[in-house]
């Protein structure tokens, strides 16, 4: 060991999970590299149309944060580059990748795609699924960062032939360089992350479905490229044969999941939801498809999947449970002729389309750079080999892992491991934090003070995600006629790169002083637009946004003359608005290097030591007397560990760890602050002792439990017991099984219901667990699983295949007619019916074993303590389900474990992980910037009457002793209650004045 550290950590992939490491990791103080195969960063996520179960336009939540990782200054993007290998050690790597020649120079291209307008050479898309064409000179995708072309030299006629050369030609920068060569980079770093994405599988496999032969069977992929409004088709569900539109589609689901003749003996994970979300936006598009999933069993197990899954079956998609056998093209009119049996009866349809929905899994040149860096796989599938109780690392010390190469999974699993991966990868080198940084470059703040407003507006396109309802250049054309407006365009994509540069550049030529963007969400996108004014010196509070995607092409999409016009009205307020904005200033306050957690179960325990090893103070507050929460009770897993083991190692580390206090036996009774100033109240018993605990960041990790149910017979008869209980007894050895013949299991129960309508994702794979562990210790016994669906999932799935080998029986109910217990005597009749029989099964049992609901622990009092919001099942609600899924939407508060949702061990660690990252790019900075968009009051119109103090749900006004109310810029949130109150008027909410509000009312009352 040399002892030597560095403070960089290559990223080698660009997908999601890549650009989410890559920002936390520079944020939180490293330096960054991150290498991509491709062009460009984006990965999967930028092909696909929309996300599940919100029906987000994937590129438009994906853009900011591409464009963010494309400008900071701590993150090099190495695109259409390689790993070739990695010498060292931990902390202390030496990396050696190859960058490809592009054959155009980066530095000086601008992209401003006057090459691939004049290339005359074209071939098939790989971003459209080839479907659609790209040219021998390219970018991926419009929004693509960085936005500068490559030459494929496969295709382009000057490295085939020798000649043309029309892109050099054309090129107003001269960026064009035919003599460019690849370059080979040794880069020192400190850690790896693996971030390798997926691909997908190979439908030419199924044979039997025809692939490659029909041209109407298409892959879930090449579906999205179709319903993506910058597709191939621009957004109109079209069939590859013909142009013609559709009227019958069927997804056939498991295409390459699920089938171990394949050596694909896992599930994907994705492929249920992604067919359902298909589905439903195909619908939008068109109300009189006609849509049929063909499904094994559909699981949404995730937070929200199951109402998704709900939803669409009230909209009418039809949901067939069959394997389809074949499917064959009718050669006159390309129409697909499909075979399938359902409820034992052979039938067969024609569709006019079919989309396999296809598995995950790693790419070749995946497993051969695991074999270069020494990292093993898994046997099933290839995917990363980590450990249980370590999901992020790998076999390789100093090299860790995320996202789908580690296992399959969703976008928000990817994000959290994405975060997780950036916490315990930099841990190593935390001392080295900030050794490599270079500071943000702005211009100086220009005063606008004394100037008219000079508004530029720049409306989107948005693909035709609002182009194909608005007249976005009718509404371009309007903006120019309104007062004070010097200068109105429209973009393709507002939110790309070059549109942001763009942007700059008009701000300085044109000399405006305030910019109005419509387009889409201000929720996701002002962020990003604020940061483009700072870098040309205006204050970032001189931006409005018209959000005339959300507002009014998704709502209006059948009555494009009225959309147009509302566009223009939210146009012309935004306009209105604008004139009246004016700089907010913003205060720094010193950040309080301490993390505060609150749980001291698995996710709370993995916070605090994920902070403590980033070299934070933590304060671990649980509420019982000891730690170890719900982990207390659980003996074994589906792989083999010893969880006992691992806890008793746990709370050794946590309680003997110098930056760790645990406070036991406390509850908290009080909280206020801002992000980076908090102030947190715990009463300590049983002496009952108040203490204060100043922090900067915190962490919920409060847990949840087994629900208790009333259905069953459970409480009534000593034979029916929960899935924890089962465990606890054959742990402590209190079940004689050998007296023990039938054991029965029933699923779903208090999940999947109307009073908790979602999956509680864990209950399927305890079963499996506990019934191969049943198994183990009495072979002959038998075991029925009752179940609705089975929802063992990713890697999962191998137990349940293992169960079926070692002889446990599973048997579906349909939720119409749940099974019932009865009791004659000690002895449990269960009775079910068997939908493919026709007939009720009679089983009598010696045990009944519920796989009942996971709830969240009582937290409504702590929630409205910290200000933060929950689900209606009382869980902790995200500030964004697929993107910011351990954040809430206040400031400076994460959350972890079972309070988010149910999950597995393996996850609650990468999500305890993933909080300590997103935590630890706040504790990282010294300061922080608060204030902007604040209340301020006018003392001589304060008539202290108390209203607002009561109104203020933060507690932060207070009449001082000058007799008139005072709020503290640092504390308010920004709510504007005090304001709305305020009989006097004597307070204001600044960007959101009253003449500004009133101005933004006549402007939209002038249309009327």
């Amino acid at each position: 060991m040399t002892g030597r550290k560095i403070g960089a950590v290559m990223v080698v992939g660009g997908g999601i999970g890549g650009v989410q490491s890559a920002l936390d990791l520079a944020e939180a103080g490293y330096k960054v590299y991150l290498v991509e195969s491709s062009p460009s960063i984006g990965g999967r996520m930028a092909q696909l149309d929309k996300t599940f179960p919100t029906n987000d336009c994937s590129m438009c939540i994906l853009s900011p944060k591409l464009v963010e990782c494309g400008r900071h200054p701590d993150i090099e993007l190495l695109t259409y580059s390689e790993l070739l290998g990695l010498e060292g050690e931990p902390g202390n790597f030496r990396a050696k990748v190859l960058k490809h020649a592009r054959y155009v120079r980066e530095d000086i291209c601008t992209g401003c795609g006057t090459c691939q307008q004049k290339c005359p050479r074209r071939t098939a898309s790989e971003f459209d699924g080839e479907l659609g064409e790209r040219k021998a000179i390219y970018v991926p995708y419009p929004q693509a960062i960085p936005n500068v072309p490559v030459i494929d030299k496969q295709i382009c006629t000057y490295f085939l032939k020798g000649k043309c050369r029309v892109c050099e030609k054309v090129c107003p920068a001269g960026a064009i360089d035919f003599e460019q060569e690849d370059e080979e980079l040794e880069i020192e770093v400190g850690a790896v992350i693996l971030a390798l994405g997926y691909e997908t599988f190979d439908a030419r496999l199924r044979g039997e479905y025809g692939y490659g032969r029909y041209k109407n069977v298409v892959t879930s992929l090449e579906f999205e490229r179709i319903l993506s409004a910058s597709g191939p088709y621009r957004g109109e569900i079209l069939r590859p044969s013909d142009n013609e539109h559709p009227r019958r589609i069927a997804w056939i689901q498991c295409t390459g999941s699920r089938d171990t003749s394949l050596g694909r003996g896992y599930c994907s994970s994705v492929c249920c939801m992604y067919a359902i979300k298909e589905a439903i936006i195909a619908q939008e598009h068109d109300p009189n498809l006609e849509l049929t999933i063909f499904y094994n069993d559909i699981r949404a197990f995730g937070k929200g999947f199951e109402g998704y899954y709900e939803s669409a079956k009230k909209a009418g998609i039809r949901f067939v449970k069959s394997i389809v056998s074949d499917v064959k093209e009718l050669p006159r009119t390309k129409d697909l002729f499909i075979r399938y049996v359902e409820d034992g009866e052979v039938k067969e349809e024609n569709f006019e389309l079919v989309v396999l929905s296809v598995g995950l899994e790693p790419s070749e040149q995946t497993k051969l750079l695991a074999k270069k860096l020494g990292v093993e796989l898994e046997p099933c599938g290839g995917f990363c080999s980590t450990p249980f109780f370590n999901p992020l690392s790998t076999t390789r010390e100093g090299v860790y892992v995320c996202g789908v190469f580690q296992g399959p999974k969703d976008i928000p699993e990817t994000v959290m491991q994405a975060s997780a991966a950036s916490a315990v990868a930099s841990a190593t080198i935390s001392a080295e934090r900030g050794t490599m940084l270079q500071q943000r470059q702005y211009l100086p703040e220009k005063q606008i003070k004394g100037e008219k407003p000079k508004i530029g507006v720049f409306v989107c396109h948005c693909g035709i995600n609002i182009a194909a309802v608005v007249d976005v250049e009718a509404v371009r054309d309007y903006a120019r006629t309104l007062p004070h407006v010097v200068w109105a365009e429209d973009n393709l994509f507002t939110c790309a790169q070059d549109t942001q540069e763009r942007i700059k550049k008009v701000i300085q030529e044109e000399g405006l002083n305030r910019v109005v963007v419509a387009a889409c969400s201000p929720r996701t996108h002002e962020p990003l637009f604020r940061q483009t004014l700072m870098e040309v010196g205006l204050n970032p509070y001189l931006f409005e946004m018209a959000n005339i995607r959300d507002q009014c092409s998704w709502v209006h999409m059948k009555d494009k003359e009225g959309a147009t016009q509302k566009a223009k009205d939210l146009v012309r307020m935004a306009v209105a608005n604008a004139a009246l904005l004016e700089p907010l200033e913003r205060e720094r306050l010193p950040v309080r290097k301490r993390a505060l957690v609150v749980g001291g179960g698995l996710a709370g325990m993995t916070a605090a030591l994920g902070f403590a090893e980033q070299g934070f103070e933590v304060f671990l507050v649980e509420r019982e007397a000891e730690l170890g929460g719900n982990m207390r009770h659980i003996y074994w897993t589906l792989s083999g560990e010893d969880p006992q083991a691992f806890l008793e190692e746990m709370i050794e580390r946590v309680t003997t760890h110098p930056a760790i206090q645990v406070i036991t036996n406390a509850e908290v009774v009080d909280h206020e602050g801002v992000q980076g100033n908090f102030s947190t109240g715990v009463m300590i018993a049983p002496t009952m002792t108040y203490r204060k605990l100043e922090h900067g960041v915190t962490v919920l990790a409060t847990g949840g439990e087994e629900y208790k149910p009333k259905e069953y017979l459970y409480g009534e008869h000593p034979a029916v017991l929960t899935q924890m209980e089962l465990e606890e007894r054959i742990a402590r050895g209190e079940l004689d099984l050998g007296e023990l013949r039938r054991v029965v299991m029933i699923q779903c129960v208090g999940s999947r219901t109307e009073q908790r309508p979602y999956c509680s994702r864990i209950c399927c794979s305890v079963a499996v667990k506990n019934a191969l562990k049943l198994k183990e210790l009495a072979p002959d016994l038998e075991i029925h699983v009752l179940f609705r669906d089975i929802r063992t999932y990713g890697l999962l799935e191998q137990y349940y295949t293992k169960a079926r080998e070692r002889g446990v029986i599973f048997t579906r109910y349909i939720p119409e007619r749940p099974p019932e217990v009865e009791a004659e005597g000690n002895r449990l009749l269960v009775k079910v019916w068997e939908n493919t029989l026709k007939d009720d099964l009679i089983l009598e049992a010696d045990l009944v074993v519920l796989s009942t609901a996971t709830l969240p622990r009582e937290n409504e009092e702590l929630a409205a303590m910290f200000k933060v919001q929950r689900t209606l099942e009382g869980f902790y609600l995200e500030a964004h389900m697929k993107l910011r899924p351990v954040d809430f939407s206040s400031d400076g508060i994460y959350m972890c474990g079972l309070a988010h949702s149910p999950k597995l061990m393996d996850e609650t660690i990468s999500q305890a992980q993933a909080a300590v990252a997103r935590a630890s790019t706040l504790l990282a900075k010294d300061e922080i910037e608060v204030g902007g968009v604040v209340a301020r009051v006018e003392p001589e119109l304060c008539a202290a009457c108390l209203i607002c103090v009561r109104a203020c749900p933060y507690g932060v006004p207070y009449i001082c002793e000058d007799g008139y109310s005072v709020i503290d810029p640092a504390k308010c949130r920004g709510c504007g209650n005090c304001a709305a109150e305020c009989p006097q008027k004597a307070i204001q909410l600044q960007h959101y004045r009253d003449e500004q509000l009133v101005a933004k009312v006549l402007a939209l009352t002038r249309g009327i």
